[in-house]
């Protein structure tokens, strides 16, 4: 199923935060979101997720509106990574994780067997009997992304997937923003249809198949990578010089500042 935002409009207290905002992205796609701080990204996808009332406009994940899901198919479909998570409560990791496997009556064995796949794939699962509140921000961050992606690990339970990511590795080193990107593709190879928000704008022209750039809440420019990360472009985003070369491996734009 694809995902498909038509003329979206957001405004609170009278700001316009997203103006007239359209794109679609496909089973198996992985769309990066890149702009300027307070440019509408992740109002976009608090949008996308319904926390948000939309002015006008229509999100659709196959052929209903997504706020016309019912709610237990739409959890077991449709999974956020916000950029911010919070939780004050000293729960191990895997009981994090686990809470990913809510909206889903699959059993309890292959929930645990889920969820250690999911602690696998991340990276923490030399940390499942710690408390959550003891971990450092990067740990804490690929947690949080395991309770996520347990939540759309199996094509079989649900009709389609979407996964919705604001500054997956924001936290992250290198290898573990590798391993997320990775892990990311994987999904997407498995008809995924994938959002992600990302600051590091080589990062995402690297890992997604194409690119979405806003300021002050419009479209400015989208296409492959290579077609907006440009000099140019990126100097109407962000008021900033930049030179962009192609990766000496991949192609893809590399951005050097300074």
């Amino acid at each position: 199923m694809t995902l498909s935002i038509r003329n979206l409009g957001l405004a609170i207290n009278g700001r316009s935060l997203l103006d007239d905002i359209s794109l679609e992205v496909a089973p198996g796609e992985v769309l990066g979101v890149i702009g300027p701080n307070g440019a509408g990204k992740t109002s976009l996808i608090h949008a996308v997720i319904g926390d948000l009332v939309l002015q006008h406009g229509e999100v659709r994940f196959g052929n209903l509106p997504l706020a016309d899901w019912p709610a237990r198919e739409r959890a077991c479909a449709v999974a956020l990574l916000p950029q911010f998570s919070t939780l004050g409560f000293p729960f191990t990791v895997r009981e994090v994780v686990r809470l990913g496997r809510g909206p889903h009556a699959t059993g309890r064995r292959i929930d645990e067997a889920i969820v250690d796949e999911a602690c696998a794939a991340t990276d923490i699962a030399h940390l499942r009997q710690r408390p959550y509140t003891h971990l450092s921000g990067g740990e804490k961050q690929r947690v949080q992304l395991a309770r996520v992606l347990t939540q759309i690990w199996r094509a079989e339970d649900a009709p389609a997937r979407l996964l919705l990511l604001d500054e997956p590795v924001a936290a992250l080193d290198i290898g573990h923003q590798q391993l997320v990107t990775r892990q990311v593709r994987r999904f997407a190879d498995q008809g995924v249809a994938v959002v992600m928000i990302q600051h590091d704008i080589s990062l995402a022209a690297r890992c997604a198949d194409r690119l979405i750039a806003l300021r002050d809440g419009r479209h400015i420019a989208e296409g492959r990578p290579a077609e907006v990360v440009t000099e140019p472009i990126l100097r109407r985003l962000f008021d900033a010089d930049a030179r962009v070369i192609a990766h000496p491996d991949t192609g893809t734009p590399v951005v050097l500042h300074g």
